[in-house]
């Protein structure tokens, strides 16, 4: 969920993982993953080019990746490593949902404390 809500491309999980789980074969990630997926927790989408008001190339969450292709996609080793030409467009990146956000995030009440 970390990696959700930093904006990072998917193989980003691999530094939010403690070292017992990085060592836990992609299926069994993926499967974790599609658990915070359908508790509608979590998005997966593609990343998108963005440009910033001031002009600065970026990007965003693009397209939705449909959840019947997911764990197909999720299972391939290949979506978890950065790409080799550093070009990040179209690489799956992990997007916080509304719902998520009420469980990982404080109220302006707890902050206050």
């Amino acid at each position: 969920m970390v990696n959700s809500y930093e904006i990072d491309i998917l193989p980003g999980v691999w530094g939010d993982l403690d070292e017992a789980d990085q060592s836990r074969p992609v299926n069994e990630l993926a499967g974790i993953l599609l658990a915070l997926i359908d508790r509608g927790w979590t998005e997966v989408r593609r990343l998108a080019p963005w440009t910033s008001p001031a002009g600065e190339n970026g990007f965003q969450p693009g397209e939705l990746v449909p959840r019947d292709q997911l764990p197909a996609i999720l299972e391939d080793a290949a979506n978890w490593e950065y790409p080799e030409d550093g070009n990040w467009i179209g690489a799956l990146t992990l997007v916080e949902t509304e719902a998520a956000k009420k469980i990982t995030r404080l109220s302006p009440e707890e902050m206050a404390e």
